[in-house]
């Protein structure tokens, strides 16, 4: 069934996605009410109307294409954790973040994203990367490459002299002993910097613009999509433990992506020395 839903034409993936955008997302763009956006876990972790609704569209919509599918959307996940088990079954999955970058959007910043990717049985198939403000659109798929509005990606190379640019996780959403692991990172030859949109900082790397990410939580839906697309574009990532990211969580964290091996093992080995 997914192999079938692989072998055709995606276009209609891309389609509800821009539409969920478009009706859900963008209207509210720099038009939030104040009564539009609550806190779920302090005052730097938001949600607004537009995440819920653009969910709720993007998944009536995505299991439609893919009868017998199912999703897990970061605003159901923190309605009912148990969403998560499904990662773990057999159905396929759509891995979903309807607005990535949630704080950017209410701040009127247009660095934000819409990601989904489908998974099966914790292995990432095809993600989408869409920045409806930028209009700007990444698509992945499992051993296809990886286009940005149809032109192929590559990550490349850092550049000979100049310091590895590193995205990592905000201080605001990390704990102490997380903060002293990324610490590490502030070191001769490296240039970290709290991140964005996670899903527009992966895009980062597979475009070569950014050498690396440290990331120090799991949520699949702030990954998948950015996982895929760096893989398809030549990139890597691990954790400090050495292993690959799974999706379906339990991993030794923080991890890293970045756009070649050795900048990778270089950026694991920093957070490793924390001990």
């Amino acid at each position: 069934m997914v192999d079938t839903f692989l072998a055709g034409d995606l276009s209609d993936v891309e389609e509800v996605i821009r539409k969920a955008a478009a009706t859900e997302i963008v209207p509210r763009f720099r038009q939030l009410g104040a009564d539009e956006i609550i806190e779920k876990n302090g005052p730097h972790d938001l949600v607004t109307v537009a995440d819920r609704l653009a969910e709720e569209q993007l998944t009536h919509a995505l299991t439609a294409l893919l009868p017998g599918s199912v999703v897990v959307g970061e605003e159901a996940v923190h309605a009912d954790p148990r969403v998560l088990t499904s990662l773990g079954g057999e159905a396929p999955v759509w891995i979903v973040d309807p607005v990535d970058g949630t704080r950017q959007f209410v701040h009127g910043d247009p660095g934000f994203a819409t990601l989904v990717c489908l998974a099966h049985r914790g292995e990432l198939l095809a993600s989408w990367t869409y920045a409806p403000a930028l209009d700007q659109l990444a698509v992945a798929r499992r051993g296809g490459g990886a286009l940005l509005d149809g032109v192929p990606l590559r990550c490349g190379s850092p550049e000979p002299g100049i310091a590895l640019r590193v995205a990592t996780s905000h201080f605001d959403f990390t704990t102490d002993e997380e903060k002293r692991v990324l610490a590490t990172l502030h070191t001769e030859g490296v240039a970290p910097r709290p991140c964005g949109s996670a899903g527009l900082e992966y895009l980062h790397i597979a475009q070569g613009s950014l050498d690396a990410l440290a990331f120090s939580w799991e949520n699949p839906w702030d990954h998948a999509a950015g996982l895929l697309l760096v893989a398809e574009a030549g990139g890597a990532s691990g954790t400090v433990a050495g292993e690959p990211f799974r999706v379906t969580g339990g991993n030794a964290l923080p991890f890293s992506a970045a756009r070649d091996e050795e900048t990778l093992r270089h950026i694991l080995g920093l957070l490793a020395s924390a001990g």
